[in-house]
């Protein structure tokens, strides 16, 4: 593994230029190091500089490389530089206490405590990290340095969402021991880890282990709730392990998709991450409004949750607020759950044709593929006694169905045109600023959509017969 490191650092442009131009002790430590070990990019790099006071240090990086310079932390020494393409950035420190051996022993896992000498390519591993690297599992340092940072109880979850590690028995005793010290960190920290949970390929295994540990639990109080809705005809699983099942059906559907919609799931939009990561996060949202709208039919015995689409948007809403979300996040969470049957309710209508799904590609706009991604996910998660293979095969054949016709038109979509304005709404009706207008306005632009109204004259006469109707 040794040559695999040296020839990752040698071909890396960013770390080459530094080694070339610096005589310093610099030490590569923690992600990088990880991630060139197992073959993999990144565009992150942990620097610890040794003969240097860190703040002059990384002054000089920033001049060499044009880069923005950022303060974390002044009193820890710890700064951050942006490069110029805003992708990648270096973090430079001094060790703690002046001392490389005890920085790496203060750290969370083995496999974050390797480092690298830039000018030997000698490697510092002092924990066994590489050996549990090889082995594919996620060990503790010391679990003291949990309560140290309780925020490393959830970033042993990260790094197994990423890898797919098993954990050692050390790790889970530390994280049931310390869960309740969760509460601790600041919530931006939580969910910055949290989205970054969701990112990997992983998430569902993490998430099963979170609960595992109880640390689901107090992160996500509304999984009491989910584990109190049992299976039902249509559910195979409670709804604790169908949002969970969602979120793994999610993850190798996205996996299976072709570069178009992988591209535009890797995006990031909003928050900081791709909108797969933000999608998942959804998935394993979409139904917390079932158990506030369940309901058992006295005949049949039937389970029904009428409107928990609605319901659960309202409540994702709510957790994400409290836990210092974005509004973009928590606007393109809460419309995934509002709308992930809506697809499915498309595809489902007796005569499905153009005009049918044009409406779905205008209502959705740029989330029409993470909406049918997610309905995918959400029927393949529900295999009750009372939905046959057969179902299935024709839900996702449709599905699919809508997401050609999506990718086939929407590079030549144009927006739809503005054929009145409130203002000239309000002047031809005689009606003032109220709830009535944008009642009316509404209803023109789902005109538009439905392709009723097309030109300026039928816009006019749809407002006419509007107020009339109304």
């Amino acid at each position: 593994m040794n040559s695999k490191i040296t020839e990752k650092i040698k071909s890396d442009e960013i770390l080459s230029r530094i080694i070339r131009t610096f005589d310093n002790e610099i030490y590569l430590v923690g992600g990088a190091v990880r991630d060139f070990l197992l073959g993999k990019s990144t565009y992150d790099r942990d620097l610890i500089v040794l003969d240097e006071d860190a703040k002059s240090f990384a002054e000089k990086i920033a001049g060499l490389f044009d880069a923005t310079f950022v303060t974390l932390d002044d009193e820890n020494k710890i700064y951050r530089l942006v490069l110029p393409d805003k992708t990648n950035y270096l973090d430079v420190t001094n060790p703690i206490e002046n001392s490389l051996e005890k920085d790496l022993m203060r750290r969370d896992l083995t496999i974050n405590s390797i480092a690298v000498n830039l000018k030997t390519y000698e490697v510092v591993d002092m924990c066994g990290g590489i050996t549990d690297l090889q082995h594919g599992v996620i060990n503790c340092i010391n679990t003291h340095n949990f309560v140290d940072d309780p925020l490393r109880l959830l970033r042993v979850y990260r790094f197994q969402a990423l890898y797919g590690f098993e954990l050692s028995h050390s790790v889970i005793e530390a994280v049931c021991k310390y869960s309740d010290l969760i509460s601790r960190p600041a919530v931006e920290r939580i969910n910055y880890e949290l989205i970054r949970l969701f990112s990997g390929p992983f998430a569902f295994k993490a998430l099963l282990n979170m609960d595992k540990t109880w640390l689901l639990e107090k992160i996500f109080p509304i999984v009491k709730e989910l584990k109190q809705v049992p299976p039902n005809t249509h559910h195979h699983l409670d709804l604790f392990h169908h949002s969970i099942e969602t979120v793994k059906q999610l993850s190798g559907i996205f996996a299976n998709s072709s570069s178009e919609v992988k591209d535009h799931m890797n995006r990031v939009d909003f928050g900081g991450a791709s909108r797969i990561a933000h999608l998942k996060l959804a998935a394993f949202l979409h139904d917390t409004g079932k158990f506030s709208t369940w309901t058992i039919e006295e005949d049949t015995g039937r389970h029904r949750f009428i409107k928990h689409d609605e319901v659960g948007a309202k409540i994702a809403a709510d957790i994400l607020r409290k836990m210092c979300f974005s509004n973009k996040q928590i606007d393109y969470i809460s419309q995934m759950i509002r709308n992930h049957i809506y697809p499915s309710q498309v595809m489902s209508a007796p005569e499905i044709n153009e005009k049918i799904m044009m409406r779905y590609v205008r209502k959705s706009g740029d989330n029409a593929i993470d909406n049918i991604l997610l309905a995918q996910a959400d029927r393949l998660s529900a295999r009750g006694e009372a939905v046959s293979d057969e179902m299935v095969k024709n839900n996702i054949s449709n599905l699919n169905r809508l997401l050609d016709f999506y990718l086939s038109v929407r590079d030549k979509l144009e927006p739809l045109p503005k054929l009145l304005s409130g203002n000239e709404v309000m002047e031809i009706l005689n009606i003032q600023p109220s709830p009535k207008l944008g009642e009316i306005l509404n209803a023109l632009h789902d005109a538009q959509i439905n392709g009723d109204v097309t030109t300026k004259d039928e816009a006019l006469n749809f407002i006419r017969q509007f107020e009339i109707s109304g």
